[in-house]
């Protein structure tokens, strides 16, 4: 399924293809995604499951790629999150990508390389996982000296320059790019964590972009293999949802989707009113978390 997303006008018009895994799973992925969706840069998007003949065809497409996330323009590919940081960082300076002070600038990179590089026990124990909340994960000691590393970075950068707002380095930047999957793992594996960073993995939690990336996951139905554990689950930490399920008829309120503005084939219920869409998807990830879709909370609120 592809989906395009319209720049604002101070950023030249050129359009990327994007090229990403699993939602639910794919922490890479999710980095690279947040870098055009919180810089508003346009990008078609197209997904597959990993370890699929359907990725492998996918990436056919991105040669000489063989991981994602991966982008191509104007006839170049770059592969891996920070080589794409770092050329749309350059190709868009007017973005507001990296810091605008050269010091905070320097500890963001300094962030970022250590996070490209580090925290294996992290990445190995504590997959990725956007379905689930596991509140008796047991971290290892070497997860925990992970974790306590991170944390004595967020606070160096929330301490020094994030005092102008609740990331990182005040406004949305790089650095909290590459966190975001950090944040989740903090939620799904109920790891230790201090005040401080309690604050800033709400605030990855809260934020519309995450919803809408963990609820189009959500929407996809996709349960990789290999990916969940054998223990007792609690109810995602992120903010409640409204109660909104699918239903398999109208009438809907509206006649038209509320996203591709195409006649409506699927339904959904939400305090006893229905609301069609164009496709399964398109209700199912409203479903998922209805409040973060503005287009879809225009016309419940009407």
């Amino acid at each position: 399924m592809f989906c395009i997303f319209h720049p604002v006008r101070h950023i030249a018009q050129m359009t990327y293809e994007l090229a990403l895994g699993d939602r639910t799973y794919s922490s890479w992925s999710l980095r690279g995604w947040l870098l055009f969706e919180k810089f508003n840069l346009p990008v078609k998007t197209r997904t597959a499951p990993m370890y699929s003949d359907a990725f492998s065809d996918m990436l056919a497409d991105f040669a000489p790629a063989r991981l994602v996330p991966t982008m191509k323009f104007d006839g170049i590919v770059v592969q891996d999150t920070l080589a794409m940081a770092e050329t749309l960082a350059e190709r868009h300076p007017d973005a507001g990508m990296w810091p605008k002070d050269p010091a905070a600038r320097a500890l963001a990179r300094n962030l970022v390389a250590e996070m490209h590089s580090s925290f294996t026990s992290l990445r190995t124990d504590c997959t990725m996982n956007l379905r689930r909340h596991y509140p008796d994960f047991k971290p290892s000691d070497a997860v925990l000296k992970d974790t306590a590393r991170i944390e004595q970075l967020w606070a160096l950068a929330r301490t020094e320059y994030g005092t102008d707002g609740p990331w990182l380095f005040g406004g949305y930047t790089i650095a909290d790019a590459f966190y975001a999957p950090v944040a989740t793992r903090f939620a799904s594996y109920n790891l230790p964590r201090t005040k401080v960073s309690e604050a800033y993995i709400q605030t990855h939690l809260n934020d519309p972009a995450f919803r809408r990336w963990r609820a189009m996951g959500i929407a996809q139905n996709y349960v990789q293999p290999g990916y969940d554990l054998d223990l007792a689950e609690g109810v995602w930490p992120g903010p409640a949802i409204l109660p909104a399920k699918a239903v398999l008829q109208g009438p809907s309120e509206n006649a038209n989707c509320p996203y591709s503005g195409d006649p409506v084939t699927d339904y959904l219920e939400l305090d006893d009113r229905i609301f069609g869409f164009c496709n399964p998807f398109c209700r199912d990830k409203t479903v998922a978390d209805a409040a973060t879709w503005d287009g879809f909370m225009e016309i419940y609120q009407k």
